[in-house]
C-alpha cells in the first residue's frame, strides 16, 4: 500500500497532546478523522513522536498508508478545510520506500521560549513561559553547555526509576538567542525522553535564578533520579520545530 509523508503544524493549547487518549481531544484523533472523511477509508496516522498536552509544533511529521487515488495538493486543501484553525497541514508527499515517521528519525529540533520582561505580554502567554524576578542569562548560557554531548538523562526524564527504556541520548547543540523580550532555547538531539526538554529548561531556569548551583549539575546527572533536577517548565513554551530524516555529512 502506498505510504505518504505529511508535515503539519498545530497550536497545542486546546489538546491533550498528539496521541489518541480517552480523556481528551488529541491532534492524532482530529487528523485521523479528517483523513478518513476525505479518503473514505479508515486511516492510522503515525507521528514522529508524541507531544504533550499544551505543546505546540511547527514541523510535526507523520505518515499514513492509502490505496486511494488523490492529488496531494488537493488532499491538503480539503484537509485544511475540514480541520480546526489551530491545526494545519503544510505538506503531503509520497514517502520513499521504508520510510517510517518515528523509526526513520535521525534528529529533532525543539524550541523553548522564555518571556523575560517584568510584565507579561498577553499575546505571548500561550506560547512562552514568563520568568519573574532576577535572572542571570549568562549563567543560563554557561549551564546549557553542560547538557551538550552524550549523557544518561535519567535525572531529566519523567519515567519510572526502573523503566527498561535506554536513557542515553545525545544533544548536539543548545543555542540561546534573544529577541526583544523573548529568550529562545534551541535544542537539537538524536531523541528526547519524556518531558526531557521541559525538565532541562526548568533546571536551567533554576540555575539562572539561583535556586540550583551550577556546580551541582554533575551530582544531578550522576544521581539518575528525577527528584534531583529542577522544575518542569510549562508546556506552552515548547515547540517541536523540525524533524530531520537525512543527515548530510560534510
Amino acid at each position: 500500500m502506498p505510504r505518504y509523508k505529511i508535515i503539519l503544524s498545530y497550536d497545542g493549547t486546546e489538546y491533550c497532546g498528539w496521541q489518541v487518549q480517552r480523556n481528551g481531544i488529541s491532534i492524532q484523533a482530529v487528523m485521523q478523522k479528517a483523513l478518513q472523511t476525505v479518503l473514505r477509508h479508515p486511516v492510522e496516522l503515525t507521528g514522529s513522536g508524541r507531544t504533550d498536552a499544551g505543546v505546540h509544533a511547527r514541523g510535526q511529521v507523520a505518515h499514513f498508508d492509502s490505496n486511494a487515488s488523490f492529488d496531494t495538493a488537493t488532499l491538503r486543501f480539503h484537509l485544511n478545510c475540514l480541520l480546526p484553525s489551530d491545526i494545519r497541514v503544510k505538506k503531503i508527499e509520497p514517502a520513499e520506500g521504508g520510510f517510517h515517521a518515528r523509526y526513520s528519525t535521525k534528529r529533532k529540533i525543539y524550541y523553548y521560549y522564555l518571556f523575560t520582561h517584568p510584565v507579561m505580554n498577553p499575546f505571548r502567554k500561550l506560547y512562552s513561559y514568563h520568568i519573574r524576578g532576577p535572572f542571570n542569562e549568562k549563567l543560563l548560557q554557561t549551564a546549557s553547555q553542560h547538557f551538550v554531548g552524550t549523557h544518561n538523562f535519567t535525572s531529566f526524564a519523567n519515567v519510572k526509576p526502573n523503566a527498561p527504556e535506554d536513557q542515553i541520548r545525545t544533544i548536539f547543540r543548545i543555542d540561546i538567542r534573544t529577541s526583544e523580550d523573548l529568550l529562545l532555547l534551541e535544542f537539537e538531539g538524536d531523541g528526547f525522553l519524556y518531558k526531557m526538554v521541559r525538565n532541562i529548561t526548568g533546571t536551567l531556569i533554576d540555575i539562572a535564578t539561583g535556586k540550583i548551583a551550577l556546580e551541582d549539575l554533575p551530582t544531578i546527572f550522576a544521581a539518575k533520579d528525577r527528584r534531583y533536577a529542577g522544575r518542569t517548565a510549562p508546556a506552552q513554551g515548547l515547540f517541536l520545530e523540525t524533524v530531520i530524516y537525512t543527515i548530510c555529512e560534510k
